[in-house]
């Protein structure tokens, strides 16, 4: 590669920035329909029900595994790592990177600024949080996924923020947690950012619903597509009671 190809690739991935995937299709039974309920009453009920779930936490680790791929001025780079993911009910969320390998811009640039990110969201909850307040939301449907019936809508940020996000939730219509986000951010951290869309999916542990795996496909402007995944792993869990139903 040129000098010139290997500077506007290093170009490149340095604005490639992260915002915040689907789980396997399982077999679909039949569930009753869930109640026809406004967007209002949705979002009350999965506001009530959160906070229900963040008193029961006392606290929360895991292994996150991280992975980011660009492809792009025909060369593939990558990089992964390990992060310990922490949350204490009395002192918030903590990361230890525990191990890491790839290429150091990626690790800089992508999955370092990713956790980085992710600090800075959890100091203002209420400015990130699916409410009235940052959102406006529109019910378009029910779908049932992994047999259990949910809730779809629409949504739509009331402020460009890069922590809020424009497109569709799924909220369990039984426990009215979320499930799962279709989205793209409300705000592109960069000019360089063509555009990011990002897949969420959560699963149940225990009495809760914790990020089970997400993925983020940004292509840049000038050139290329970097891939970002986040298994979450496994929870290890201490509450102080089941969540109130």
């Amino acid at each position: 590669m040129s000098s010139v190809r290997g500077r506007s690739l290093s170009l490149a991935v340095v604005f490639v920035l992260v915002a915040a995937g689907r789980r396997p299709a399982m077999a679909q039974t039949t569930s009753p329909a869930p109640a026809p309920l406004t967007s209002a009453q949705i979002v009350e009920e999965l506001g009530r029900h959160n906070q229900a779930r963040t008193v029961a936490l006392k606290n929360l680790k895991s292994i996150r595994h991280y992975q980011v791929e660009y492809r792009g001025f025909s060369a593939v780079i990558a990089a992964k790592m390990e992060v310990e993911y922490t949350y204490d009910a009395s002192s918030g969320k903590s990361f230890r990177i525990v191990t890491q390998s790839g290429s150091r811009i990626l690790l800089d640039k992508v999955l370092k600024r990713a956790v980085e990110s992710e600090k800075e969201a959890s100091r203002d909850k209420g400015s990130t949080a699916l409410t009235a307040a940052n959102y406006k939301f529109r019910v378009s449907g029910t779908e049932n996924l992994g047999g259990r019936p949910a809730y779809r809508l629409d949504v739509e940020p009331l402020v460009a923020s890069k922590f809020l996000y424009r497109g569709k939730i799924w909220v369990d219509a039984a426990e009215f947690a979320l499930v799962k986000i279709e989205a793209e951010p409300a705000k592109s951290p960069s000019f360089w950012i063509a555009r990011t869309l990002i897949q969420q999916s959560f699963a149940k542990t225990g009495s809760f619903w914790l990020p089970e795996r997400n993925r983020s496909e940004t292509k840049v402007r000038i050139g290329g597509t970097a891939v970002l995944t986040i298994d979450y792993g496994s929870y290890q869990i201490e509450s102080n009671a089941p969540p109130s139903r």
